[in-house]
């Protein structure tokens, strides 16, 4: 397996949150939340570069970002939309399912 480093970076100016995989300096990988009002948390975009997923990277940024919040934020709500590759993962987490939608696109004519 690859040495992966995973590196956490905090904006100053807005109130997102970054991680990234780093496999022998190059970014290979992220992950991103937002900190919202009234003490909610998004789960925003992760990401694999194509020729190192299956290495379990998208999990250990997941789980770098998951114990960040339990540290940080007891009590706060975390939420997200997630694609169905995604869901076992936030189910395993305890997160509820809520309805399930269906990306769609049309160019405008």
């Amino acid at each position: 397996m690859d040495d992966i480093k995973i590196v956490h970076l905090k904006s100053n100016a807005q109130q997102l949150e970054t991680w990234i995989a780093m496999v022998s300096g190059e970014i290979v990988g992220h992950i991103y939340m937002e900190r919202e009002r009234d003490q909610k948390i998004k789960f925003l975009d992760a990401w694999v570069h194509e020729e190192h997923r299956r290495k379990g990277i998208f999990r250990m940024l997941w789980e770098a970002r998951w114990n960040y919040v339990q540290s940080k934020y007891p009590g706060w709500l975390a939420y997200a939309w997630c694609k169905p590759a995604s869901l076992p993962l936030l189910l395993e987490k305890g997160f509820d399912a809520g309805e399930m939608c269906t990306y769609v696109e049309k160019v405008i004519e």
